[in-house]
């Protein structure tokens, strides 16, 4: 009696965990189809925690970037994207800035690691890129959608082969030490960015604040 007891517990726990994993796969499947469809976080929520990559190739913990400062977390949809580049370039002139008032700055990105190390030395970039190159925190943050077909081959080179189906809608957040967002810029509109006087302008209104 107890050996069928505990077969019909096994082969129901089985299926309770296939049907789990079904749910947890549709749901991670199932993204926007255009960036007019996403649905992010908003203001006083918490960017959750997950893993990404740095430049070297190490696994890096969200909460762990942010714990020591707040952040300007940048989303961007990967270093061949023209429109990216000239916004972070632009960012890049008031880093000295942000970073004088207790900020650092963060860029996330589809692109793998040896992409964002080759951009950190062609560019002189001084801030962090992370790479997001399987968009767990691009969907969190809910600024992922389906990558039109036109790109699949651009990202699936830029992220070696990791990202086949999403783009995150570039997006600027003011992140707490907590993970609190404090202040974000979403545009749909992948040419549209937040100018980096605005950036700077409320940054130190928020740094002033707290």
């Amino acid at each position: 009696m107890k050996t069928i007891q505990k077969t019909l517990l096994l082969l129901v726990f089985t299926m309770l965990t296939t049907v789990l994993v079904m749910l947890a796969g549709g749901a991670f499947a199932q993204l926007p189809e255009q960036a007019t469809g996403i649905k992010p976080l908003l203001t006083g929520q918490k960017i959750p925690e997950t893993n990404l990559t740095d430049k070297e190739g190490r696994t890096v913990n969200t909460k762990e970037l942010f714990k020591d400062k707040p952040t300007i977390l940048i989303f961007y949809r990967g270093g061949w994207c023209p429109y990216c580049n000239k916004h972070l370039s632009e960012l890049a002139t008031i880093e000295a800035h942000l970073k004088s008032m207790g900020y650092q700055v963060l860029a996330i990105s589809p692109d793998a690691a040896a992409e964002l190390k080759a951009a950190t030395i062609k560019d002189k970039l001084g801030y962090g890129l992370y790479s997001d190159s399987q968009g767990l925190l691009s969907r969190a943050v809910g600024i992922a959608y389906q990558s039109p077909e036109k790109y699949k081959s651009l990202i699936s080179k830029s992220s070696g082969g990791l990202n086949k189906d999403f783009l995150p809608v570039p997006s600027l957040f003011i992140v707490s030490r907590s993970g609190e967002i404090l202040f974000e810029y979403i545009n749909p509109d992948y040419s549209k960015r937040i100018p980096a006087d605005l950036v700077k302008v409320v940054a130190e209104f928020y740094a002033k604040s707290n």
